[in-house]
């Protein structure tokens, strides 16, 4: 019988995911630098590829059974899982860009979502408003982790930012449902699940050892989506804007540190009163 292993790793596990989470950060930041129209989404995963290669990492995208990318790029409709290559970015683009990066047996995994400047002012607010909310309630979703008993109130949160946000701005805002976060360590994706939105069994204990990866991913509407005929594209069912971000947080016993952010966190959790410390 195999050893399952632990959800919760040693204080020496979690230092050794800091160094592949800032080279995921730095991935991104590299794409992000790169946004803007006539751009391909292929010369957007080339370029995190080339960080990540550079700093003696590989991407943890290519050792998924299939998947030969280093990133997943995701346009307007498209939610999650898009695949990089020949698009060229318009004016008002909504583009989404997941990456990850694997050091030493360890992993980082980070999404951010970008307007491409330009196009229909109207359009392009909205989009601008929808990448804020999701970016808001992975952050509200992160502050809970700082004080949460059960992974489960994550979720909580994260739906409780977004339904307040709908409220304010009169409308409709859609959470994936078979789309989830996760635990992140030897693997990309391990234990437990982290959902975006309130369930009824709250989990497991939230405590020193625990590494998430907290990734809302919300539409301009109706959750509902499908997979295109790529096998890998999840799109919504009716052409709503969608967007996605991501970070991978550590617990620690000196509180919590966001391992994909190159400041841990702090000026995003300040507004929640929260400042994260450094793993020793």
């Amino acid at each position: 019988m195999g050893l399952r292993r632990s959800l919760y790793k040693t204080p020496a596990q979690l230092r050794a995911m800091v160094e592949p989470g800032l080279i995921t950060a730095a991935a991104l930041d590299a794409v992000r630098a790169l946004i803007a129209p006539g751009v391909t989404t292929g010369e957007l995963d080339a370029a995190a590829s080339a960080v990540i290669t550079a700093r003696g990492a590989e991407s943890n995208f290519q050792l998924v059974r299939g998947y030969r990318h280093t990133t997943c790029v995701s346009v307007n409709d498209q939610v999650v899982h898009g695949i990089p290559g020949d698009r060229v970015l318009e004016p008002g683009d909504i583009v989404s860009i997941d990456a990850g990066a694997q050091l030493r047996g360890w992993n980082g995994d980070s999404a951010i979502t970008i307007v491409v400047p330009g196009g229909d002012p109207v359009v392009t607010a909205a989009r601008e408003r929808l990448s804020e909310v999701t970016r808001g309630s992975l952050w509200a979703g992160v502050a809970a982790l700082a004080s949460a008993r059960r992974v489960g109130e994550i979720g909580d949160a994260v739906q409780g930012y977004i339904e307040r946000a709908a409220a304010e701005d009169g409308g409709e805002y859609g959470i994936l449902r078979d789309y989830v976060g996760h635990g992140i360590g030897r693997k990309m994706h391990e234990g437990p699940t982290v959902f975006n939105y309130r369930v009824a069994d709250l989990g497991p204990e939230v405590r020193p050892g625990l590494c998430l990866a907290i990734e809302p991913m919300v539409t301009a509407g109706s959750d509902a989506t499908f997979v295109e005929d790529d096998d890998w594209t999840v799109t919504t069912v009716n052409g709503s804007d969608g967007s996605h971000w991501e970070h991978s947080v550590a617990v620690h016993e000196g509180g919590i540190w966001v391992l994909t952010a190159p400041d841990g966190g702090a000026a995003d959790l300040a507004p929640f009163h929260i400042t994260p410390t450094p793993l020793a």
